[in-house]
C-alpha cells in the first residue's frame, strides 16, 4: 500500500452524478451481507435511543431542507469556501459543539467524543463545503412545485445538511458511541480542489498520532447507491513555448498553437479500454496574443480518469510521448534546428486523485448495507466513482461514499434540481452506518477495525 506521502505527490430519479462506473449492479451480484453485520445493526436499531433518534430525524425533516437552502445560498466557489465555512462552525457550535474548528486547510472539524479510552476506533463523517461553479453565480434557491433549483442544491449541499442532522440527533438523544466521530466539513472536493480538505484531514490526523480508522462522505442523494471504488484522476496543464512573431514578417517559425493543435489531434485518437473504464479530454485551450501573431505561447487542460491505477498510469504515458512527438513534428515542419525559436513543451500536474478499489464486504460498505437493510432499504448499485473517499480508499482505509436522501438531477449544472422524497431516509441510514461502525456503548462490538497507517 502507498504512504500518504507518495499518494499525495503523484432507475428512479437520477440523483447527483458522480461519473461512476459500476462495480456491482444487481442485487444477486452481490455478496451476502456479514451476519455480524446485519446482527449488529438489527441490535442498534431496535435501542430505544436510536429509535428516538431516527423519529427526530423524520421530525426534523423540513429543518433539514431548510438547512441545506440556506447553505446552498451561501456562495461556495473552489478555493473560496470560507464563508460557507463560516456558517458550518456556527451551527457546529450551536449544536453543542464547542471545540469545532476550522483547520489550516479551511476544514470545519467537530469531534464527538467516544467512550474508549483512546476515541478508537475512530470514523470520520465528511460532506465537502465547495461547490463546482465559479464566483459571482446566483446561487438563490428556486421553487416550482416540489422541486427546489439552484447550483449545488445536491452537490454536496445535501451532503452538509445530512450530516448536521445525523449530528442533531445523537446530541438530542445523547447517544454514547464507543469510538469518536469525527464531523468534517470539508474543502477541495471540486474541480481542482484535488481533495485537498481529505488530504490534509488524513496527513494531520496521522501526525498527530489519531490515525482514523473510517471514512464516510456524503455527497449525491440516493440512499440506495454506495460508492466502494476509487475512480482516478490525473489533470494537466499541457504549456508549449516558442518565439512567437509577425503572422507576415516572420513567417517560418513555428507556432505554440500549432504544436498545441498537432497534440489535441493525436490525443483524440487515442483508443482506452471499456473495462476498466478509462477516459481523457482535452477540457480547456487557450493562447496566442492576436489573428496576425505567430503564437509564442499556448496551454491545454487534460483530464484523464480511470478505475484503474495501473492503466490510468499507462494513458499518461501515452499522452507525454504523443505531444512530445507532436513538439517534434510542428519544430520539424519549419526545419527548426536551433533550439532558441524551437517549441518547447512543459506538463504541470494540477490535479491527481488515486484510484483504489476495496472489496464489496468492507467494514463500511457491509455496515451501510446492513444499515439500509434494517431500514426495509434494497442497495441497488455499488459503483466506482470519484469522490473525497478516494484518498482513504488508496491508502487502504475503509471508506464509502453515501446519498444524504431525497432525488434530483443536474448535478454540475445551472439546472441542478432537488426534490425531497423520502429526504428523512438519508440522515437515518448515515446514521446507523455510523453508529454500526463505531459502536453504542454496552451494545456488542464496534464493526471498524483499527487502521495502522504506515
Amino acid at each position: 500500500m502507498k504512504s500518504l506521502a507518495s499518494l499525495m505527490a503523484s432507475s428512479a430519479v437520477v440523483s447527483v452524478a458522480l461519473c461512476s462506473a459500476y462495480v456491482a449492479t444487481a442485487q444477486e451480484s452481490l455478496p451476502p451481507v456479514s451476519p455480524q453485520a446485519t446482527a449488529a445493526l438489527k441490535k442498534i436499531a431496535a435501542l430505544p435511543l436510536v429509535e428516538k433518534a431516527m423519529a427526530a430525524i423524520l421530525r426534523d425533516d423540513a429543518l433539514t431542507l431548510k438547512d441545506q437552502i440556506d447553505i446552498t445560498e451561501i456562495p461556495a466557489p473552489p478555493f473560496k469556501e470560507s464563508a460557507r465555512a463560516a456558517d458550518l462552525l456556527k451551527r457546529f457550535k450551536a449544536l453543542g459543539m464547542n471545540d469545532a474548528r476550522i483547520d489550516a486547510e479551511g476544514n470545519v472539524i467537530a469531534r464527538r467524543a467516544g467512550t474508549s479510552k483512546d476515541g478508537r476506533p475512530r470514523l470520520a463523517l465528511a460532506a465537502h463545503l465547495d461547490s463546482v461553479f465559479p464566483e459571482g453565480t446566483d446561487v438563490k434557491v428556486k421553487r416550482q412545485n416540489d422541486r427546489y433549483y439552484a447550483p449545488g442544491i445536491i452537490d454536496d449541499s445535501r451532503g452538509l445538511a445530512a450530516m448536521l442532522q445525523v449530528l442533531r440527533a445523537m446530541n438530542e438523544t445523547k447517544i454514547e458511541t464507543v469510538g469518536d466521530v469525527l464531523f468534517v466539513a470539508n474543502v477541495g472536493e471540486e474541480e481542482l480542489g484535488d481533495l485537498r480538505g481529505v488530504k490534509a484531514l488524513f496527513r494531520d490526523a496521522k501526525n498527530d498520532g489519531k490515525p482514523i480508522d473510517g471514512f464516510i462522505s456524503i455527497d449525491g442523494s440516493a440512499v440506495w447507491r454506495i460508492v466502494n471504488a476509487a475512480t482516478g484522476s490525473r489533470r494537466f496543464k499541457i504549456a508549449f513555448k516558442g518565439p512567437g512573431g509577425h503572422s507576415f514578417g516572420a513567417f517560418g517559425l513555428p507556432s505554440a498553437t500549432h504544436a498545441m493543435g498537432r497534440a489535441i489531434a493525436k490525443i483524440a485518437d487515442i483508443q482506452t479500454l471499456k473495462e476498466p473504464k478509462t477516459t481523457f479530454t482535452v477540457g480547456t485551450v487557450n493562447g496566442g496574443t492576436s489573428v496576425n501573431a505567430i503564437a509564442a505561447d499556448a496551454e491545454l487542460g487534460l483530464d484523464m480518469r480511470s478505475d484503474s491505477a495501473d492503466e490510468l498510469m499507462a494513458l499518461e504515458g501515452q499522452v507525454k510521448a504523443l505531444v512530445a512527438q507532436a513538439v517534434v513534428e510542428e519544430n520539424a515542419r519549419w526545419k527548426m534546428k536551433s533550439e532558441m525559436n524551437a517549441i518547447t513543451v512543459e506538463f504541470k500536474l494540477v490535479g491527481d486523485r488515486p484510484a483504489g478499489s476495496q472489496p464489496l464486504t468492507s467494514p463500511v460498505v457491509s455496515a451501510a448495507r446492513a444499515a439500509t437493510s434494517a431500514m426495509g432499504i434494497e442497495v441497488k448499485a455499488i459503483q466506482a466513482s470519484s469522490t473525497d473517499s478516494n484518498l482513504p480508499i488508496a491508502l487502504g482505509i475503509p471508506a464509502a461514499t453515501l446519498g444524504g436522501g431525497g432525488a434530483g438531477s443536474g448535478s454540475h449544472s445551472p439546472g441542478e434540481w432537488y426534490t425531497p422524497i423520502k429526504a428523512y431516509e438519508g440522515p437515518q441510514s448515515v446514521l446507523l452506518t455510523v453508529l454500526g461502525l463505531v459502536g453504542v456503548k454496552t451494545v456488542g462490538v464496534p464493526l471498524l477495525p483499527l487502521h495502522s497507517p504506515k
